[in-house]
């Protein structure tokens, strides 16, 4: 090949050069065409060294201590910012509440009425089934630890205790957590892709109020309801099995409870719904929110919602438990 009349060339010519002559010959250059100048020389012996000895990324070897500390790292800056975007959106909710409560017309009753059907109507098969078969569990344990002391009859005070405080509430939340999250998650994730939400806002109307508000109020009125029967069929269920396995017929258990079960622990448990129901409703709204467009966020964000929700229920449990214990209620 003759490379005297080269008259011009940059690094793709000379690429093209070194697959055509290879990179060892393109080396030597100065001895195939000596009469190039020294600009071209030069540049066509750095492209031909280049490419002889192409340069490997080299990864360097991370101790898995680090790894750990630094996926760590991520996963808590994560969960905070998760936790400050729900703080933000809890607050974009109640202001947007308050704004809406002195104006009656702005009511969106047609919409919470059909969310009350959806989310406690709908919930109270599941949930009266639910409760009854774990109140026949609790029965069935306490039965069986207490009848080695003689006490069985105090049975009737740990279904008393357990489902007036905790399992109604706890159980009725943590089903509509994975029943009613997941389904406003995944309605308002819906609406996010098919941009309906885009044309909301070109209307002059807000989201929050149009699409937040009914859901949340619909929660924080069926939570409640669903507690109270799911506290009731939860007694039943251990009622049943006290009067069946142990001899404890339903007038002497209606009597102990009668007797020795004040109304201050169903107005505890009773109490926690409205507060467990805005967590799940907002949560459920916000995952549906975040969602980008595509299937697999919608699926990502709707596991999220529930998730999520499931875990701040038991967190608000827990910290609900402890505050009462020190209080001696």
């Amino acid at each position: 090949m003759d490379l005297s009349g080269l008259a011009a060339v940059d690094t793709a010519g000379a690429a093209l050069l070194v697959e055509l002559i290879g990179a060892e010959r393109l080396k030597r250059i100065g001895d195939l065409a000596p009469e190039l100048p020294g600009a071209k020389q030069a540049l066509l012996q750095t492209v031909a060294e280049a490419m002889a000895s192409p340069l490997t990324p080299t990864q360097a070897r991370v101790s898995p201590l680090i790894s750990f500390l630094a996926q760590t790292g991520k996963h808590v800056e994560a969960l905070w910012q998760q936790q400050r975007m729900l703080l933000s959106f809890i607050g974009l909710t109640l202001a947007t509440l308050a704004a809406t409560l002195p104006r009656p017309r702005r009511w969106r009753i047609t919409s919470m009425v059909a969310h009350i059907q959806q989310t406690g109507l709908d919930a109270i098969l599941i949930v009266s089934l639910l409760t009854f078969l774990i109140g026949a569990v609790v029965a069935f344990l306490g039965a069986t630890v207490l009848v080695d002391f003689g006490a069985t009859i105090y049975t009737v005070h740990l279904i008393a205790y357990a489902f007036l405080r905790e399992f109604g509430v706890m159980l009725a939340a943590v089903l509509l957590a994975g029943r009613t999250a997941s389904a406003f998650a995944a309605q308002i994730g819906s609406m996010k892709s098919n941009e309906e939400i885009d044309a909301i806002r070109t209307l002059g109307l807000s989201p929050v109020e149009l699409l937040v508000l009914p859901r949340v109020l619909a929660m924080m009125v069926s939570l409640p309801i669903l507690s109270f029967i799911g506290t009731m069929t939860g007694i039943l269920g251990g009622a049943v099995v006290c009067a069946l396995m142990l001899d404890i017929s339903s007038t002497q258990f209606l009597a102990v409870f009668q007797r020795d079960i004040t109304l201050r622990h169903f107005f505890i448990g009773l109490a926690k719904a409205p507060v467990f129901a805005f967590v799940i409703a907002v949560i459920g709204c916000l995952e549906g929110f975040k969602v980008t467009g595509s299937a697999q966020s919608l699926g990502e964000h709707t596991t999220s919602s529930v998730v999520q929700s499931i875990f701040m229920v038991i967190l608000l449990d827990a910290i609900a438990a402890m505050f009462c214990m020190e209080m001696r209620w």
